[in-house]
């Protein structure tokens, strides 16, 4: 990854963003959060225009005809006590200050644009450390930004956390003031049960990226107790190896079948079947996460795939999240890209 990171320049991130976001969009994809960390020069120098990254990843969702949320990552050091490695250094800045005034350039460049958000993103207690993290928290509070960071993805970062702090990541962040309604903790793997309730209490999100968990053999989810305690669940594909947002919103509940070992794990609530928790889980979740409140078009199921051919009408979404491949989703009406 790193190799990869160091070898970007403008066009090619400007090419692969493009790439990524019109697969995300053929599938069905209408709202993007882009966590975002590459930002300067090989060797850490800002650029002259220093969002410039930044800016042409926008640009290439809003080609795809994509909302996007630029969640701009803050990323300071290699971990505790131990400075950026020289491969890290583009994804670094110097202080506090650096990271707010990009967040403030970004939302004047795109005050008026009703398909870009802005949010901010400390990667993690691992690369930020607990006093910047205090500080873009009570920024993001004071200017109603998207908050999120990766949260207890893997083992180690929690003993880090607990060697460096003597708190677990949730409970770090709690006493930090950085949990609420716009806060997000992406992967939310490890978490002990009272951290879940932590979230809950704050009326927080939690993403989760089943695929990409799946791929870097981090672990499952304890989803019963995110949902137990009010977690508002949403979905991210995170590492683009797949993007099929249907196989990312069953992985939720098909993980947590491997998890506590049965069947049906998404208990009925709110009136809502396991299939519309999820389908609702991957699609108005993910857009509040990401800012977004307002519908933003809708998508067609292809009825007359051969994956749905023989099922029943009140049956048809029930197949859809828990049987048919991505092909059945596609955009309706189709994108009409901004740029």
């Amino acid at each position: 990854m790193y190799e990869l990171a160091t070898s970007l320049t403008p066009e090619s991130i400007a090419r692969i963003s493009a790439v990524a976001f019109r697969e995300l969009a053929a599938a069905g994809v209408r709202t993007v959060g882009e966590f975002h960390y590459v930002h300067h020069q090989k060797d850490g120098t800002p650029y002259e225009q220093r969002t410039l990254l930044s800016e042409l990843v926008v640009e290439a969702a809003r080609a795809a005809g994509l909302r996007v949320c630029i969640l701009r990552v803050a990323y300071a050091r290699a971990s505790a006590g131990k400075e950026a490695l020289p491969e890290q250094r583009r994804f670094c800045d110097p202080d506090v200050d650096a990271v707010l005034r990009d967040v403030e350039t970004l939302r004047a460049r795109y005050r008026d644009a009703p398909d870009v958000r802005v949010g901010i993103a400390p990667h993690s207690v691992r690369a930020v450390p607990k006093e910047w993290i205090g500080e873009l928290a009570a920024h993001a509070r004071a200017h109603d930004l998207p908050f999120h960071m990766h949260v207890a993805e893997q083992p180690a970062e929690i003993d880090a956390c607990l060697a460096e702090t003597g708190k677990r990541p949730v409970e770090l962040l709690a006493d930090l003031g950085a949990l609420g309604p716009r806060f997000v903790a992406v992967h939310a793997t490890h978490l002990a049960p009272h951290e879940a309730e932590l979230l809950g209490h704050a009326k927080a999100f939690a993403c989760l990226c089943p695929t990409t968990e799946r791929d870097l053999g981090d672990g499952l989810p304890d989803v019963a107790a995110l949902r137990r305690h009010g977690v508002t669940i949403c979905v991210g594909v995170d590492s683009h190896v797949i993007c099929d947002p249907l196989e990312e919103i069953r992985a939720i509940e098909t993980g947590e079948r491997l998890r506590v070992l049965r069947r049906n794990t998404y208990e009925p609530t709110n009136g809502k079947s396991p299939a519309e928790a999820l389908w609702n889980d991957g699609s108005v979740h993910g857009a509040a996460a990401c800012g977004f409140t307002e519908a933003f078009g809708e998508v067609e199921i292809v009825r007359d795939d051969p994956a749905l051919e023989l099922v029943a009408d009140e049956l048809l979404l029930d197949a859809v999240v828990f049987g048919a491949p991505g092909r059945v989703i596609r955009p309706f009406p189709p994108i009409a890209p901004t740029r």
